[in-house]
């Protein structure tokens, strides 16, 4: 009986697995092989989705990416969607359940979506040469705010919660300074309001327009809004810097296959010694050149977020 038993079992056991192995759970057009080394799955999309956040309006973004999703799948052989998400949340979000599979994200989001799905960094931005840049503090020119001091009882308006030199940089900068306990705290007791802009230009449009006090992003985001507000850099001004900061990235979610990720680097940095790809880089985020990226150069990002992480709410 119980040899019976044995076999028995043995057999219900061989059906299972079979059965596991001729199932495809995720239910998504894949590819997929196992990943030995990390003992995970491995996947290659029928279609990368390449996801981008709004540092400009949202609709010029999408028109501009367009031609630079269809060089990529070229480059490729694989179809290639360009996608502007709402907020930067929403990327990271996105890459985490593999809706995005390629991020254009900036170094906080970056460290968030490592963090919490282990996306991975392979390149970033150079512009002017160095592959650090400041955030910035902008005020309006007769508002008589001087310094940071000045800024206590005014009204912040930043791009968004997880951006590195909107909110990240500058709120480490101003509790450091001004001794105050949490991110929370800053918004609510050191600001009399806040607004959450959605992206740098309209943050800095909201000082402009004496909707805001002051605003924080990336330096200089005024140029790019001299066309539409040609006085612009005489109504504002600018009352400080934050230290340097890693240039944003393009990072892919953990899953996907090495061979693929090492094309897609591969592609994009040959763009390098293409003129007409880099200026749709520089037209979309104002790359001027693409560099490969490692973990280890957003050491500064981490241990800025880790100092007040869990204070900060998205």
């Amino acid at each position: 009986m119980k040899k019976f038993l044995s076999i028995f079992l043995v057999a219900i056991l061989a059906i299972s697995l079979a059965a596991c192995g001729s199932n495809n759970s995720s239910g998504e057009n894949t590819n997929s092989n196992s990943d030995s080394a990390t003992g995970g799955e491995q996947i290659t999309p029928e279609k990368i989705v390449m996801g981008f956040v709004p540092s400009q309006e949202s609709d010029t973004i999408a028109d501009t990416v367009a031609p630079l999703a269809d060089r990529i799948g070229e480059e490729l052989g694989i179809e290639v969607e360009g996608r502007v998400m709402t907020d930067y949340t929403a990327l990271i979000e996105a890459m985490g359940s593999n809706e995005v599979h390629v991020g254009f994200i900036p170094a906080f989001g970056y460290v968030l979506a490592n963090e919490q799905y282990g996306a991975e960094v392979i390149l970033k931005s150079i512009r002017y040469g160095s592959g650090t840049y400041k955030a910035q503090y902008i005020v309006r020119a007769d508002s008589g705010i001087e310094s940071l001091a000045d800024l206590e009882g005014k009204i912040w308006a930043y791009p968004d919660a997880a951006s590195t030199s909107g909110f990240l940089f500058p709120a480490s900068q101003l509790m450091d300074e001004f001794d105050i306990a949490s991110a929370q705290d800053l918004q609510t007791t050191f600001f009399s309001d806040t607004v959450q802009s959605g992206a740098h230009d309209t943050a800095a449009i909201a000082v402009y327009e004496g909707d805001a006090d002051v605003a924080t992003t990336f330096e200089d985001v005024r140029t790019g809004l001299e066309e539409e507000y040609p006085d612009i850099m005489e109504k504002t001004k600018v009352i400080g810097y934050t230290e340097e900061i890693p240039n944003d990235t393009i990072s892919v979610t953990k899953e996907l296959d090495d061979e693929l990720v090492q094309k897609i680097k591969d592609t994009f940095l040959s763009f390098n010694e293409d003129e007409d790809m880099i200026k749709i880089m520089n037209e979309v985020y104002s790359w001027d050149e693409i560099s490969e990226a490692t973990d280890e150069e957003y050491k500064v990002v981490k241990e800025t977020y880790e100092k007040f992480k869990d204070s900060i709410s998205f």
